[in-house]
């Protein structure tokens, strides 16, 4: 191996999820390395049941006792005035727990974290959306330890990655378990209908459910206006192949990654330290199953018998069907499996309706007390959950208590989800009589007082300064009211109009007379194989002597140069979901001289924003926002056409480069906010405007995203 080429981990880790007690023993009785888990709050799992601070202390002792480290998920977007609790939480983590490393999405989090005292790694979440080779040396230079990489990458672009790694940082994968449709980071489809953002954690999975996209939804719409101008009545999901009449199904619903053998084309890439295992909901089972067989295919590549051991644990493990998704990238899978279930659990049989009404089940298997069945999937009226309370034999009847409100229809199918198998239960109790006879950690550091630095937030401009105005080669995306940040040179802030695009092959070959007068707005998501053009293209935009640049992550720095001169203008866009000071603070470091607040906040929140920040600040004021970008094709749906979900919302995707962009019908409008943000200190104003199709319906509904309701 030359000088110059990094050298391999020396073995992936084999990281497990918990998202309680049981699955945290599970994992450690499988013999994993490290497990990740979820606290109370800041986590983007909410809906497990996470752990306690007391609790995780003595689960973290046992777990080094046992020689493996224990990694706390706070992954989620930090609102205005959190950052003093979650440094007050990192601190209590640092002196009672001492867990090994954090999970972070939010760049602010890097800063709070050592000044709470945290000294373990600091590990930048899939959500933080750190996707291209030259993104990892900012991450780097920022203080993190480690990456953990999208679910869509190939292992070409694993390996590229690898290689561009900078020494000091260490890479994590995913190799099982759910994949999201929209790229992590990227998604805004929850709270967008809502306030239930995955950004928070609080995801409520709206890509799982069924749309509808055709004739059928065409009349739909029709109707949900003569009914008010709501927009389209709920889809008829049994309309497919009635005669081309549209096609319903569950276009956005992705199967499980399952590596499985393929981990083996892994075990080379340099600085790739962990294999992670996707799973915080799941149960004991499933995490018993995945960690025994990741460690079969981890420590015995070569061996056959191994290998069949692994595929027949992982097909008992109790996941969806699974797949490999874009990982083989002569043959990407498709993801999404529309006319086919993609929830998890493992078909136990369907519901039969008894002569006095109730419901009934006959397994396909034997069921054993402690199991727990799904019954239907979670956007059905009857959906639940039921726990099996005595042993049922194959064949046998099963009868099942559901409310009366919501009984299935006949041929409902139930999932067994989760199993209680006699000899992991021996196992489970072994590790709780060890954690049992453990005390509470003995060594209680006093927890730092005071609260966390921040750089001093400037005095907010009270009127917008500069127009912007971006467009792209179709569908425009305006920047009105939009006021850039002062220079790094300081110069005066004037009111002046400044046009912007986003930036691809096609605007950048404009003329040299023109780019120096644009604000060049930067792609959302970089993938690697896109990096060396935009580079190419944003050297020749630098050269020519364009300054003004949006970009809309903050790894993106690392694509200009170091040492910024006087004239350059960078702004951190709107898809850096900016929301605290502490992150701000981040990015004023990294010389951004302007940024924009992320559009989930709420009214409360966004206003508060501006006193808090030390850089000038800016926000989207009106336009399509989208609801989620995405690496997948579209799988039954046509682009550029509209489509309606079940409760008669209507969306539209667009393929711009490598990433679909989904849109509601509804666009985004603040404009009657204006005046408010801008008396509250907001001094540069952004619309994005697309050419939305012309087939779709007209809708009278309000975009005011959370402004009115919470991000919660």
């Amino acid at each position: 191996m030359s000088a110059t080429t990094p050298e391999p981990a020396s073995r992936p880790e084999i990281l497990a999820p918990a998202g309680d007690t049981p699955s945290f023993l599970a994992a450690l009785a499988a013999g994993a390395d490290a497990l990740y888990v979820g606290l109370k709050h800041f986590s983007a799992r909410m809906e497990a049941e996470n752990f306690g601070t007391g609790e995780l202390a003595r689960l973290t002792d046992l777990a080094h006792e046992a020689g493996s480290r224990v990694y706390v998920a706070m992954n989620t977007l930090v609102k205005p005035g959190e950052c003093g609790a979650a440094w007050r939480l990192i601190a209590r983590l640092a002196a009672r727990v001492r867990p090994d490393g954090l999970i972070i999405q939010d760049p602010g989090l890097l800063d709070l974290a050592r000044q709470a005292g945290f000294a373990g790694g600091l590990f930048l979440s899939t959500l933080a959306n750190v996707t291209h080779p030259l993104a990892l040396r900012e991450a780097k230079k920022l203080g993190a330890d480690r990456v953990i990489l999208p679910r869509e990458l190939s292992i070409d672009e694993i390996r590229a990655m690898g290689a561009a790694c900078p020494e000091g940082l260490d890479l994590e994968c995913f190799v099982q378990g759910a994949l999201c449709y929209c790229v992590s980071g990227r998604c805004y489809w929850s709270s967008y209908m809502g306030g239930k953002s995955g950004l928070r954690g609080r995801c409520v999975q709206p890509c799982r459910r069924i749309y509808q996209q055709g004739a059928r939804m065409a009349q739909s719409g029709r109707d949900g206006r003569r009914q008010g101008r709501r927009g389209a009545a709920p889809p008829d999901r049994h309309a497919e192949g009635r005669g081309g009449h549209g096609r319903s199904g569950r276009f956005f619903s992705c199967r499980d990654l399952e590596l499985g053998p393929l981990v083996k084309t892994l075990l080379d890439v340099p600085h790739l330290a962990s294999w992670k295992i996707e799973g915080r909901k799941k149960g004991p089972h499933y995490v018993y199953h995945t960690v025994t067989a990741y460690r079969l295919l981890r420590d015995d590549p070569g061996d056959p018998a191994a290998r069949r051991a692994a595929a027949d644990i992982l097909a008992m493990a109790l996941g969806r069907p699974g797949g490999k998704a874009r990982f083989l990238p002569q043959s990407p899978e498709e993801t999404a499996a529309p006319d086919s279930q993609t929830s998890s659990g493992l078909l136990a049989g369907k519901i039969r309706i008894a002569p006095d009404g109730g419901c009934e089940l006959k397994p396909h298997f034997e069921l054993l007390p402690g199991d727990y069945l799904r019954v239907g999937v979670e956007d059905e009226r009857w959906h639940a959950t039921v726990p099996v309370t005595r042993r049922v034999p194959k064949a046998g009847t099963l009868r099942l208590r559901l409310a009366r409100h919501a009984t299935p229809r006949a041929g409902t199918p139930v999932f067994l989800i989760d199993r209680r198998e006699p000899e992991l239960l021996r196992l489970l109790a072994d590790w709780r009589g060890r954690l049992d006879a453990r005390n509470a950690p003995s060594a209680q550091d006093t927890v730092p007082t005071g609260a966390p630095r921040f750089p001093r937030a400037i005095r907010p401009h009270p009127r917008p300064d500069m127009l912007l105005t971006a467009t792209r080669p179709r569908g425009r995306a305006r920047e009105d009211g939009a006021a850039s940040a002062p220079g790094r040179g300081g110069r005066a802030p004037g009111r002046r109009s400044l046009p912007a695009l986003w930036l691809s092959p096609r605007t950048a070959e404009l003329s040299r007379t023109m780019v120096a007068r644009i604000a060049w707005w930067l792609p959302p998501v970089v993938w690697p194989e896109e990096e060396d053009a935009l580079a190419r293209m944003l050297g020749r935009l630098w050269r020519q002597g364009a300054r003004h640049f949006v970009c809309n992550a903050p790894w993106q720095r690392a694509l200009f140069p170091d040492r910024l001169p006087e004239d350059a203008d960078l702004l951190a866009g709107p898809f850096c979901n900016t929301a605290n000071a502490a992150a701000l603070g981040v990015l004023a470091g990294q010389g951004f001289a302007g940024a924009f607040a992320s559009p989930e906040l709420a009214r409360d929140d966004a206003l508060a924003l501006p006193a808090q920040s030390p850089l000038p600040l800016g926000a989207v004021l009106s336009g399509f926002w989208p609801v989620g970008l995405s690496r997948f094709s579209l799988a039954g749906i046509r682009p550029n056409e509209p489509f309606a979900g079940p409760k008669g919302e209507v969306f539209w995707a667009r393929r711009y480069g490598g990433t679909l962009w989904i849109y509601p019908a509804w666009p985004l409008d603040l404009s009657e906010q204006r005046r408010e943000l801008a008396d509250a200190g907001y001094s540069f104003f952004v619309r994005m405007e697309e050419t939305p199709p012309a087939s779709l319906p007209e809708l009278r509904r309000q975009g005011l995203f959370n402004w009115n309701g919470a991000l919660l």
